[in-house]
């Protein structure tokens, strides 16, 4: 049965809300470009680099075992908190965001955070490159599912592409300021080495 697409805005806005919270209660700027923002985000993080790989270097430190809270930022949480309540939600996209695996990968990358041997520049790259995969992801996974969400909201496969686009690119930014290391923040870029003195 085909649902109406002010349905599936309101569906997908929740998520958008999750994220823009997330955004904004960690302070993004507003819109700056790219090359400008790139420039900010090294000169902030370069420090931050650089005591990450002094704690990775650090013979009395050792990498903890892999854990994973899904989407963070409370997006997982959100989601499933929001699918036991909307069951249109759960019954489209189950009880956990559909890019979720996107999300476990990502932690994967963000755990080790490179490997030890590697300068803060090339840190500071690693993480740059595991965001941009999360986003491909996220939009891979839109993608993938697009002829079934169309027919489920009466939507164009464009818009369906569209909005993970969107989430994609949302769920980026949010990493890029919420992810840097020695943050303190259970999700930060080297989480499991202990954290910086």
């Amino acid at each position: 049965m085909a649902v109406n697409k002010q349905l599936f805005y309101r569906l997908i806005s929740c998520a958008l809300v999750l994220l823009t919270i997330t955004t904004l209660a960690l302070g993004e700027e507003p819109d700056p470009s790219e090359s400008m923002l790139d420039g900010l985000e090294r000169s902030l993080e370069m420090g931050r680099h650089e005591q990450l790989l002094a704690e990775k270097r650090n013979p009395a430190n050792q990498l903890s075992a892999f854990t994973t809270d899904g989407c963070s930022g409370g997006l997982s949480v959100g989601w499933n908190y929001l699918a036991q309540t909307i069951e249109f939600l759960q019954e489209v996209h189950g009880d956990l965001p559909p890019w979720e695996s996107c999300c476990i990968s990502h932690d994967r990358l963000y755990h080790k955070a490179g490997d030890q041997d590697i300068s803060a520049e090339m840190s500071f790259e690693a993480r740059r490159r595991a965001d941009e995969v999360l986003r491909a992801c996220v939009i891979d996974t839109g993608l993938s599912r697009a002829p079934e969400l169309a027919e489920q909201y009466g939507l164009s496969l464009e818009e369906i592409g569209q909005v993970y686009r969107v989430i994609g690119d949302l769920m980026y930014r949010a990493v890029r300021i919420g992810g840097v290391p020695c943050s303190g923040l259970p999700w930060r870029w080297g989480y499991g080495w202990p954290e910086c003195n």
